[in-house]
C-alpha cells in the first residue's frame, strides 16, 4: 500500500519482524505493524501492568496465556 506521498513503505514494514519472546526466549515472526499478524486470530488478552511495557509473546506463550485466561487462572511464569 502506498503512503500519502505515493511511495511504497520500506520492505521491513510489509513483512514480519523477527522478535524474541520475553517469556521463553523463542524467536518468532511478528506482523503486528503489517496489520496482518497471526496473533489477531487469538482472543485479546489484557496484560498485567508489568507485562504491558514488554514486547510480543511467541505463538506458544500467547496461546498458553489465552488458554489460562479462559480457564480463569493466572498465566504461570
Amino acid at each position: 500500500m502506498a503512503g500519502e506521498d505515493g511511495a511504497l513503505p520500506p520492505p521491513a514494514s510489509r513483512t514480519g519482524v523477527t522478535k524474541t519472546c520475553p517469556r521463553c526466549g523463542a524467536r518468532f515472526e511478528c506482523g503486528a505493524h503489517t496489520g496482518n499478524c497471526w496473533c489477531a486470530a487469538l482472543p485479546p488478552l489484557p496484560l498485567a501492568p508489568e507485562e504491558a511495557a514488554g514486547d510480543c509473546h511467541c505463538p506458544a506463550c500467547l496461546a498458553r496465556a489465552v488458554a489460562a485466561r479462559q480457564l480463569n487462572r493466572n498465566f504461570p511464569p
